[in-house]
């Protein structure tokens, strides 16, 4: 539910707010901020975006972020006269994977109705529960008692609490709704039916996040190899000039991508990085940082990251500019061969040694909302950087994303229609 004040006469249903405006504008400005001024990672003048990789579902809110944001990072004064208008990516809704798709996915929304209605079972008769019916029941329709599977439902009941509580004192429900321990009780439980799937199923990771995580790894592995595969394929350039720029571009340095707060959270719970967090606010976002080792001097210097999202915005993907821009010298247009010769979504087992050794020296990093996350199977020796085990080595990382991508995404939504919901046992997320 999206609240308009009234200087938000202008937003629809399903768009942003000026308040939501006003801090994916920010949120754009503080990534410029970081990998402009601070990293000279990306250039401070630009004469198009073809290095830049910009998608948004098809929901209004995700596009006027990814526009919000990428206008913060790059406004007017920083484009030349002749800059061409981004191209930004969207799909279909039955093709979209930018978040957990499950009214195009048939067995996912089987899942989720599944620990939905769990969480319902294990909440509804608690302290916890008759806490909330005693504060809020009065405004329920007919008075009926609060649950997890009332109308409206708990979640529901929490997405309008912080978007009313988010635009002010004109937007603000009675002063109950804001109870602290309400409030604290209705986070945990929500999360609990939205995102417990994630960390327990493998078929849940895959149907849910498993697409758009194989992606962001491929388009990683894609900037290694330089064959088109990190994204610049799909933004094109001139006609019948596949591989380039309009610019003279050949490869892909930032990517943001417009998704939901369920998407977020369901990528770092089915990396088993979630325990313990709380419903991603407003204006989240994610990077995935891809980092690479100098044997020279040892030191990680940063190379790309891959497209990452933000609740209700973006996330990042980045690659070497500056002083990185040494080791990408070559004017050279990239290789583009098939998807079968590259190694994009193929399984690690089934990688030859070179392409193995293609990952080697190579780290990738997860940043949500500026803090530093870890993802439990790179913990092990051998499989982080030396010191800091919040560096994913690229083959672990590929190892553990490599679990939950679908090989058909779209036939495993269509199968497994009579399977248990559950699986025999837990299955942990983050670990190969």
């Amino acid at each position: 539910m999206w609240i308009c004040t009234d200087n938000d006469r202008y937003s629809q249903p399903g768009e942003l707010t000026d308040k939501g405006r006003e801090t994916t504008l920010a949120l754009g400005q503080r990534l410029r901020h970081l990998y402009v001024d601070q990293l000279r990672f990306m250039p401070k003048l630009i004469s198009d975006s073809d290095m830049i990789y910009l998608r948004a579902t098809p929901i209004p809110r995700a596009l006027e972020s990814v526009q919000q944001t990428f206008y913060g990072f790059y406004p007017p004064s920083t484009r030349t006269a002749d800059f061409h208008a981004p191209t930004i990516i969207t799909r279909t809704p039955a093709d979209e994977t930018l978040f957990p798709n499950d009214g195009n996915c048939r067995r996912f929304a089987h899942l989720s109705r599944a620990f939905a209605n769990r969480a319902a079972e294990r909440w509804n008769e608690t302290e916890d529960v008759q806490y909330l019916s005693k504060l809020f029941s009065k405004w329920m329709p007919g008075n009926q008692p609060v649950a997890v599977d009332s109308h409206p439902r708990i979640s529901g009941i929490m997405d309008t609490i912080n978007a009313t509580d988010a635009h002010g004192p004109k937007t603000k429900l009675p002063k109950e709704f804001y109870d602290p321990k309400a409030r604290a009780i209705i986070d945990k439980i929500g999360v609990e039916e939205w995102f417990e799937g994630y960390k327990e199923s493998t078929e849940y990771r895959m149907l849910g996040i498993g697409g758009l995580m194989g992606d962001i790894t491929s388009r990683m592995i894609g900037s290694i190899e330089r064959n088109g595969n990190d994204g610049l394929v799909e933004i094109g350039g001139n006609d019948s000039d596949l591989g380039h720029g309009r610019g003279g571009e050949t490869d892909i340095k930032l990517a943001l991508s417009g998704c939901h707060d369920t998407t977020l959270a369901a990528c770092l719970a089915s990396l088993g990085a979630f325990d313990g967090e709380k419903w991603p606010p407003f204006t989240s976002h994610i990077a995935f940082e891809l980092f690479r080792n100098n044997a020279a001097n040892s030191s990680t210097q940063r190379l790309s990251n891959a497209p990452a999202s933000a609740g209700t915005l973006d996330g990042s993907q980045e690659k070497p500019q500056s002083w990185w821009a040494s080791l990408f010298s070559s004017n050279k247009a990239p290789n583009l061969p098939s998807e079968s010769e590259g190694i994009a979504r193929k399984p690690l087992m089934e990688l030859t040694p070179e392409q193995r050794n293609e990952m080697r020296d190579y780290y990738v990093r997860i940043r949500y909302n500026d803090k530093i996350m870890q993802v439990p199977g790179c913990k092990p020796e051998g499989k982080h950087l030396d010191g800091d085990t919040t560096f994913c080595t690229l083959e672990a990382f590929k190892g553990i994303v490599d679990k939950f991508t679908p090989k058909n995404w779209k036939h495993a939504c269509a199968s497994n229609a009579d399977a248990p919901s559950f699986p025999n046992e837990t299955e942990r997320a983050g670990y190969e």
